[in-house]
């Protein structure tokens, strides 16, 4: 059995984006499109409306893009524990009040149990300031954090 990964949007975008000027941003693209290419077949991979609806917006011809790359992927549903433990990460400081909608992605991850959380949000969810914090507040909870990873720390598994 595949192990499960929920992909956040930063992933889907990084795919779907025109080459970055920017040489980290370029290296990331890179990255993914290589795990995507090498590595996306090794796991059981997820999302939900959410993305769905965050890939959705901005340039057509782009958005465009992304929805074809994210078609193929079962949806989570957000239910009433994910979005009761959303709160939570919010209500303890773990993501910030207008970050609502990281919670969710990490949430999500937690409550379907996936064993992985793929995302290039160094922000609010891939965030070293706040993992443990995250983490604790998924435990008491009564879930596991899912691993909070980039495409590029999947291509050596």
């Amino acid at each position: 059995m595949k192990p499960g990964l929920y992909m956040e949007t930063s992933v889907v975008s990084y795919l779907a984006a025109r080459p970055s000027r920017d040489s980290i941003l370029a290296g990331q693209q890179a990255s993914t499109h290589r795990w995507w290419k090498e590595k996306r077949r090794n796991y059981e991979i997820f999302l939900s409306k959410l993305v769905w609806q965050e890939a959705a917006k901005g340039d057509k011809t782009a958005a465009e893009r992304r929805l074809k790359l994210i078609r193929p992927f079962r949806w989570l549903q957000a239910t009433a524990q994910v979005m009761k433990l959303a709160r939570a990460m919010v209500v303890r400081k773990a993501v910030p009040p207008n970050a609502v909608d990281d919670a969710m992605h990490i949430a999500l991850g937690a409550v379907y149990r996936m064993e992985f959380l793929l995302t290039w949000n160094f922000t609010h969810i891939n965030n070293p300031a706040t993992e443990e914090l995250v983490r604790e507040v998924c435990r008491q909870h009564g879930f596991h954090c899912p691993v909070i990873c980039t495409p590029d720390q999947l291509l050596s598994v």
